[in-house]
């Protein structure tokens, strides 16, 4: 046993100090970034927020929503193969570039993934997605995925570490999912005692990868615009939201009402309810660690699109950045008190 007394640091934790900027508008800012991978000839340009790989967020529909914004989708995955024709038959070239195809790590999985790629060959990403990115298994998996497909980008987590981030990249990983137990609707630090803070994880996690070469995704923890902003600033490449894009028309979930007003309901992937509900209830070696939440009704992506994106345009033109990618070099953060804390909460 150890412990480790270095400070460490969530998005409650600290601010953005403001510094002086020639921008007159935040219509002058750019949120575009163009990234190449690690790994093969690819190359991206887009706004880099995505949809997590949720049932209830990562749909064919969110999917085209976000596309109209340049933005990215993480596809879940548990759609049939027959699902995946009757969309990317009928889905825009600008769709298909915004897309992964999501897969878990076993052999199922990886013929599904060789099918799906095959018959589409425009889509160029992968999102191998477990909840521990610290098995050797895992590692493997992500070994075997680079050979099967060298010239796909390949998205691969989740840690919280630098040294797993590099051994990641090293075994053919391009962009690394940074986060475990952020997420609103993930209970692993409950059940577990396991996790790390996701803003020191972010400023730890981007190091050791753009040290390689490699580009890292900030998974889970956003709430509101600002700490998108924040991820941005503590030097994640991408920033993936999953309770932020939940409760939409584009959004999973089954609709209920209550009292005259609708919900939609969201759930963790590790949860009873996705359990229950893809393989059959949870299984009597773990438990679930995840939660189910009713989130109400709001209506098309489209509006909270712009209130996120709006917000970190106007971070942006706080701290003098133009574009998205001066943004981390521009980022001054500066610790909050505890009083801070819970009047921001």
């Amino acid at each position: 046993m150890r412990i480790e007394n270095e400070l460490r640091l969530g998005f409650k934790d600290v601010m953005i100090r403001p510094k002086r900027s020639t921008l007159k508008s935040r219509s002058q800012v750019s949120l575009e970034r163009e990234f190449s991978f690690l790994h093969g000839n690819n190359s991206w340009r887009g706004v880099p927020i995505m949809a997590a790989n949720m049932d209830t967020v990562g749909t064919f529909e969110m999917a085209t929503a976000l596309a109209k914004h340049h933005m990215f989708t993480a596809i879940h995955k548990h759609y049939s193969l027959e699902e995946w024709s009757t969309f990317a038959t009928n889905a825009s070239d600008e769709v298909l570039k915004n897309i992964a195809v999501s897969t878990g790590t076993s052999k199922n999985d990886e013929k599904k993934v060789a099918t799906i790629l095959k018959s589409f060959p425009t889509i160029n990403f992968i999102c191998i997605d477990v909840a521990n990115g610290y098995s050797e298994h895992f590692v493997d998996f992500v070994k075997r995925m680079r050979e099967q497909h060298p010239n796909k980008v390949i998205l691969a987590g989740n840690v919280v570490t630098g040294e797993m981030v590099e051994e990641l990249l090293l075994a053919g990983a391009d962009i690394i999912k940074v986060g475990i137990g952020p997420g609103s609707v993930c209970t692993t630090r409950i059940k577990t005692g396991v996790g790390y803070p996701q803003l020191s994880a972010i400023i730890e996690c981007a190091d050791a990868a753009h040290g390689l070469g490699g580009q890292i995704i900030s998974d889970g923890g956003c709430k509101i615009p600002g700490d998108v902003a924040k991820a941005f600033g503590g030097g994640a490449d991408f920033v993936m939201l999953g309770g932020m894009l939940a409760g939409h028309e584009q959004s999973g979930g089954e609709m209920i009402e209550r009292n005259g007003e609708q919900f939609k309901i969201f759930y963790g992937m590790s949860s009873e309810t996705a359990m229950n509900k893809h393989v059959g209830g949870v299984a009597e070696y773990r438990a679930s660690e995840g939660k189910t939440v009713e989130v109400p009704f709001r209506g098309d992506v489209h509006n909270t699109v712009t209130d996120i994106l709006g917000g970190v345009r106007s971070t942006c033109t706080y701290v003098g950045a133009s574009r998205l990618k001066e943004l981390t070099k521009r980022t001054t953060f500066i610790r909050v008190q505890e009083q801070a804390n819970e009047i921001f909460s």
